[in-house]
């Protein structure tokens, strides 16, 4: 029996509150990898009006100019003027930073991971980058809107926007866009139709021709649906890191341990553990072993390897599903030390995944798919 469901998913912008924060804080972690490449951090920013706080633990041999990275980083996104509601040479910076816990330290320390928690990873043959179609569809718009906002001033895009994209899907294969979602902070002597007509012009339509396929017959669009969004950014409303877990993981076509990324080192296995996990599940599609999988690792604080491995192929693999799991386990170390060695982790690479989603991006270590052969 045939049967169709719609599924959503968002993304939201570089200029959105809680997406900068995420960026601040990957750009502080950043630079005290460069420092040392040992360091440890985990870094939290809050963004309000005018404001930027910043807190958490940081350990490294080094220097961090927090205030200069801050407030570089605000402006690289494109808060440069007081007239956007904030500006990153004139907020105010707040800086309560403290050394890591020595009772965190010592589990550390000896390669134990950094915290319990669950982690999960995903991937499905949907699209080249083994993504769900929602998400990569909503990463796709934001992506343009931003390259469209710093080519064509004219246009008069602002820093923060959003994105949502509906899908039909039959017996669990995508078949049609639905609906598309776009709200596009905008310079206020741009009325809405003017608005509307730019956003399908110069972000939706050149996006739509990537994705061809999945054009069948009328899509609804919902463009700047409120009227008018002239007041973005943290003037109009705070920003905190973590706060978009399910638009930097898989749009909610997979479960999350709850665990956020941005700030954190890879001794933190929130992050580097659920990286992996994308990575063993990428691997495994790529390999030719199901068409989709999901991988869910469980660890103990100061405890190496992970209390629990669950392989889910949905009913998709090729082969037994306990040859998959012993494939993956005798080819992957899933204890921090192996993940952090097998995916090159201490490197300032953090920033970008702070962008359109930490998966489904090419240069990231984790989407590489050179370990599928051994899984073969």
């Amino acid at each position: 029996m045939s049967y169709s469901k719609i599924y959503t998913s968002e993304s939201v912008s570089e200029g959105h509150p809680d997406k900068l924060a995420d960026q601040i804080s990957d750009a502080l972690l950043d630079e005290c990898l460069k420092q040392d490449p040992k360091a440890r951090a985990a870094i939290e920013t809050f963004l309000a009006h005018g404001v930027a706080v910043i807190a958490g633990e940081v350990t490294l041999d080094g220097y961090v100019d927090v205030s200069g990275i801050v407030r570089k980083t605000i402006k690289d996104v494109g808060y440069v003027n007081a007239e956007l509601g904030f500006d990153g040479d004139t907020c105010g910076v707040m800086v309560s930073i403290q050394e890591q816990s020595p009772d965190i330290a010592m589990g550390v320390d000896t390669g134990g991971a950094g915290d319990q928690g669950m982690m999960f990873g995903y991937a499905v043959n949907e699209t080249p980058e083994l993504m769900p179609l929602t998400i990569s569809i909503s990463h796709a718009l934001m992506a343009q809107a931003a390259r469209v906002r710093r080519a064509m001033p004219s246009l008069g895009f602002r820093p923060d926007a959003k994105a949502q994209v509906s899908v039909v899907y039959e017996n669990g294969v995508p078949k049609k866009i639905d609906t598309i979602v776009v709200s596009q902070q905008h310079n206020p002597d741009v009325d809405l139709p003017q608005m509307q007509e730019r956003i399908r012009e110069h972000v939706i339509n050149p996006v739509l021709a990537q994705y061809q396929n999945y054009v069948d017959g009328a899509i609804t669009y919902h463009l700047n649906p409120t009227g008018k969004f002239v007041i973005g950014g943290p003037q109009g409303d705070t920003g905190l890191t973590g706060r978009k877990i399910i638009v930097d993981t898989y749009g909610g076509m997979a479960p999350h341990g709850g665990g956020a990324f941005s700030g954190k080192d890879p001794t933190k296995v929130d992050r580097s553990a659920a990286y992996m996990a994308r990575h063993v599940a990428k691997c495994i599609v790529a390999a030719g072993l199901s068409s989709r999988a999901q991988v869910a690792l469980a660890y103990a604080i100061g405890v190496a390897q992970p209390v629990s491995i669950n392989i889910e192929t949905f009913g998709t693999e090729t082969i037994d599903i306990q040859d998959i799991e012993k494939r993956v386990r005798d080819t992957f170390d899933m204890s921090p030390a192996g993940i952090i060695n097998h995916l090159d982790l201490r490197r300032p690479i953090y920033q970008p995944t702070a962008k359109n989603g930490h998966f489904g991006n090419h240069p990231f270590p984790w989407e590489d798919i050179a370990a599928a052969a051994g899984l073969k």
